[in-house]
């Protein structure tokens, strides 16, 4: 198993707990781009999806778990 895919399997077990440069990282590893930022929002923008992901940082440095759940649903095509 290789780093991307534990990476994957933590962030899609536990999205309470992921760490924000983690998420960023899962993101960019699944086609996204930074497409803009504005104040403490990250937009991530892909290809092939027209649903943008909006990222945040809370100040314990791990992403919003509600925006982790979006995101997977997202990649998922749900």
């Amino acid at each position: 198993m290789t780093k991307t895919d534990k990476k994957n399997r933590k962030i899609r077990r536990n999205p309470k707990n992921t760490k924000f440069t983690d998420f960023v990282a899962w993101l960019e590893n699944n086609g996204f781009k930074l497409d803009r930022v504005s104040g403490s929002h990250h937009v991530f923008v892909h290809p092939d999806i027209e649903a943008p992901i909006n990222a945040q940082k809370k100040k314990d440095g791990t992403a919003k778990a509600y925006q982790v759940r979006q995101a997977i649903r997202i990649i998922d095509g749900e």
